[in-house]
């Protein structure tokens, strides 16, 4: 087998992939990898809710402070923009947090951030990753310190870093603007590491909370930790017996959104993104770029054109939007995925943020999520999008990419502008839509994405992607 970093770090299964053994070795890949570099701080350590998370991380500090870097062990399961927090307050050399975010529960993962507290760069991971596959297949075994030495030692030092962000988060949120709208939201952590975050601050806002799936489940319900709308059908049904405003849902560690508005209808977060950029702009006067990745909808082009603002476009993957973030580059960066964060906050996804920046977006207003994205659209005109993933043979694929290769002179009937390929194939169409094919490295899956200015023209993209990718 080999470790492979992939956008967010290093998943696998549980006792397949994922051992003990194998968390050794990444650890001391990352361990060459900070000392090679002269990175000194020590390393902020957290994990979620899954199966073994805590002793993984144990796993991880014995290694490192065998090879002479302090580990800062989270003493409760901590959500990722918690880690990226912690780390740019402590100084640290980076950050590792154990957790598969919203995938099933038989997964479980490595998030690796570096001192700037982004998610790793592709050089970063490469790195890592050489460094990894290389003691997997000669040696030598990672070193090792037994957990009750290091603490002895002060080389592993407990802390509990909640309080710091919480702080945070009073300084970014304008909770006084939510108070006076008495907001009745339905939370959602999804047993999940969001508990007693976004609940308590929202508490704090004076909203009245009724919270669900708050308390530890490795399983999850027997659901992915998505806060996506097909699970979340337990939320969605609360929603429509209960008078709520909102309903905010957070995947496994927390660096995902999930929004529903009354009557438990579900808001994509494409849609979310266009709304909270006008709404930084709006009603906070912010001034500064956006980014988006390349798989992201256009709508926040449209409210960037109408606000003058500069459109960053990255490949998929948030590194590259914190990247900017850490550079003071833009004021919101997102992703269709369920991610943003905003100026000044963690270059990382940070979905309990997102969730409390859409509650002071609908108490600034006034209205409700419904009105506001309706009036977006009188402004900025209508976008709508879609996501396919298609599973194909080998030949299947291998005659799409080569179909890829050639020109299109028009889709569905439209004429092919530009062709963006910074990360797969984007075609740019006539009419302002555009189609992105993305072809997994890894497996025989390809990702294809649609964007139009009507449902009509969206099912017809839709359709040639189909026939293209399966004929």
């Amino acid at each position: 087998m080999e470790i492979k970093f992939g956008t967010s770090g290093w998943r696998d299964i549980i006792a397949d992939g994922f051992t003990f053994q194998n968390v050794r070795i990444c650890t001391q890949a990352i361990a060459d990898h900070l000392n090679a570099h002269g990175k000194t701080g020590g390393v902020v350590i957290g994990s979620d809710t899954r199966f073994l998370s805590s002793r993984f991380m144990e796993t991880a500090a014995e290694v490192l402070a065998a090879n002479g870097i302090k580990s800062y062990l989270c003493i409760r399961d901590t959500p990722t923009p918690v880690i990226s927090h912690e780390i740019l307050r402590r100084k640290a050399a980076g950050g590792f947090n154990f957790t598969a975010s919203h995938n099933p529960p038989e997964y479980q993962g490595l998030k690796f951030s570096p001192d700037w507290g982004g998610p790793a760069l592709p050089e970063t991971t490469g790195d890592i990753e050489r460094r990894a596959n290389a003691l997997l297949k000669n040696g030598p075994a990672p070193k090792t310190m037994p957990l009750a030495e290091a603490l002895q030692q002060g080389r592993v030092e407990k802390i509990d870093p909640m309080e710091p962000y919480l702080a945070t988060l009073r300084e970014k949120v304008r909770l006084e603007v939510i108070k006076k709208a008495g907001l009745k939201i339905l939370v959602n952590p999804l047993y999940g590491t969001a508990r007693g975050y976004l609940d308590r601050l929202l508490r704090e806002a004076g909203c009245q909370i009724e919270v669900m799936n708050d308390h530890l489940d490795p399983y999850f319900g027997n659901q992915p930790p998505e806060p996506s709308e097909s699970h979340i059908p337990d939320m969605i049904a609360r929603m429509r017996e209960g008078d709520f405003d909102l309903g905010l849902a957070t995947d496994g560690d927390a660096d995902r959104f999930g929004i529903l508005g009354r009557g438990g209808k579900f808001f994509e977060p494409n849609q979310i993104l266009g709304l909270m950029l006008d709404h930084l702009k709006t009603s906070r006067g912010w001034t500064g770029g956006v980014a988006r990745s390349v798989a992201t909808t256009h709508l926040i082009d449209a409210v960037a054109q109408h606000h003058g603002i500069e459109v960053f476009e990255t490949p998929v993957g948030f590194k590259y939007i914190g990247d900017l973030i850490a550079k003071d580059k833009i004021l919101l960066g997102g992703e269709e995925s369920a991610g943003l964060s905003i100026k000044g906050h963690v270059p990382e996804k940070d979905g309990i943020i997102a969730c409390l920046l859409v509650a002071e977006m609908v108490a600034s207003r006034g209205q409700s999520l419904d009105q506001l994205l309706a009036d977006l659209y009188r402004k900025v005109g209508t976008y709508v999008t879609r996501r396919l993933n298609f599973r194909l043979t080998p030949e299947q694929k291998q005659r799409a990419e080569q179909k890829i290769r050639e020109p299109f002179k028009e889709i569905a009937g439209f004429k092919v502008g530009n062709t963006v390929k910074i990360d797969g194939t984007k075609f740019l169409l006539e009419n302002g839509a555009w189609v992105l094919l993305r072809f997994s490295g890894t497996e025989p899956v390809v990702r294809y994405y649609a964007e139009a200015r009507s449902p009509e023209v969206l099912d017809a993209l839709c359709a040639f992607g189909e026939k293209l990718l399966k004929g």
